[in-house]
């Protein structure tokens, strides 16, 4: 089954609303190692700074002071950025920024060494972006923005024509292309991980034909807000029922019938967008609603009512709902168990009405 769904995932190209989601929980799932790295890097190079500056007897400068400065305060606002889509420019920032550092240091080093380090100053940097949570566009930026600023060529005597040059420029060549592949396959990897883990979570969690959360959804959410103490206001519980369901079934069909449940599930979704709901089999269907008044209850089951009553189409039907206060001390199914009972009631006094447990 997992095979058979990956390869119905392959063959379909990813949307891109699909693909910004997916960049803002990788971002947030791996900012914390992104600190990590802006921080190990930028020790790496205070490291190799202090080195050459008192090794080398050229004293640690003031242009030292200002780059660590920059590169702190970068880290300092990594720690504070939600969005994923100013991650990549900050990323680039930081890039061009020790990138310009660690060419600084390495104007410190004898002509000769310049070139080797020059390229494995670029490669770590190559490294560390590989697996950061980027975005394609701004890992290939931050490839040309490296290599444009750590130049082998440039300030360092070497030619592209000489021995030296063409093992460089094709050292340079293959590094480049073997970080483009490794995060063009890793963040493929990942992306696909994230989609397959959406559709079986969507499969466990949603009601197929309905295509709004199923009773395993609804006994999650609505335990979660049963949990939370103490409360603002008051929670109540809604249990819905189609009425006559059954002889819309027996007299259109069963094609009829589903069509009847997405309609109605619609107008639910409509009326209660900002409570949990969700059809918890058949015809039945859920409401948690929080923090709300009885007065605020009332208005939103008669609105339902009133919408699904008054919807233009060629298979009307009507809705009971029963509802019930959540006690301080109710359990989940105590609960749904005095709703039903004031459904019970709805049903039985006429239909198409609203009815509180008392």
């Amino acid at each position: 089954m997992l095979k058979t769904l990956e390869a119905q995932l392959l063959k379909q190209a990813t949307p891109p609303a699909l693909k910004d989601e997916f960049a803002q929980y990788d971002f947030e799932r791996m900012r914390g190692f992104c600190l990590l790295i802006y921080i190990a890097s930028i020790s790496v190079w205070l490291l190799f700074n202090l080195i050459v500056s008192f090794l080398g007897k050229q004293g640690f400068t003031l242009y030292s002071m200002a780059f660590l400065s920059v590169l702190a305060i970068h880290a300092i606002l990594l720690a504070f950025i939600k969005q994923a889509r100013h991650f990549q420019w900050l990323n680039l920032l930081f890039v061009l920024i020790i990138g310009a550092g660690i060419r600084l240091v390495i104007e410190g080093l004898p002509m000769d060494l310049r070139p080797g380090w020059l390229v494995l100053g670029a490669s770590s940097m190559l490294y560390g972006a590989s697996v950061l949570p980027l975005r394609r566009w701004s890992f290939f930026a931050t490839v040309v923005l490296t290599w444009a600023v750590l130049d082998p060529f440039i300030m360092t005597q070497t030619s592209v024509l000489e021995l030296k040059g063409v093992m460089l420029l094709l050292y340079a060549l293959f590094l480049t292309a073997l970080t483009l592949y490794s995060f063009i396959k890793l963040r493929q990897a990942k992306l696909h991980t994230y989609i397959m883990s959406k559709r079986l979570l969507d499969q466990a969690y949603l009601d197929t034909l309905t295509e709004i959360p199923n009773r395993r959804s609804f006994m999650t959410r609505a335990g979660e807000r049963l949990a939370v103490q103490p409360r603002e206001r008051d929670h109540y519980l809604a249990m819905i029922d189609i009425d006559n369901f059954k002889k819309v079934n027996d007299q259109y069909g069963h094609d009829i019938g589903d069509e009847v449940l997405k309609r109605v599930a619609v107008d639910i979704r409509t009326v209660m967008a900002d409570y949990d709901y969700a059809r918890l089999g058949g015809e039945e269907f859920a409401i948690y609603l929080y923090g709300v008044r009885r007065d605020d209850v009332a208005q939103l089951a008669a609105r339902l009512c009133h919408t699904v009553r008054e919807a233009v189409t060629r298979y009307p039907v009507t809705i009971s709902i029963g509802l019930s206060r959540v006690e301080d001390g109710d359990s989940l199914n105590q609960a749904l168990a005095k709703a039903d009972r004031a459904l019970y009631q709805s049903k039985h006094t006429g239909k198409d009405r609203v009815t509180f447990h008392p």
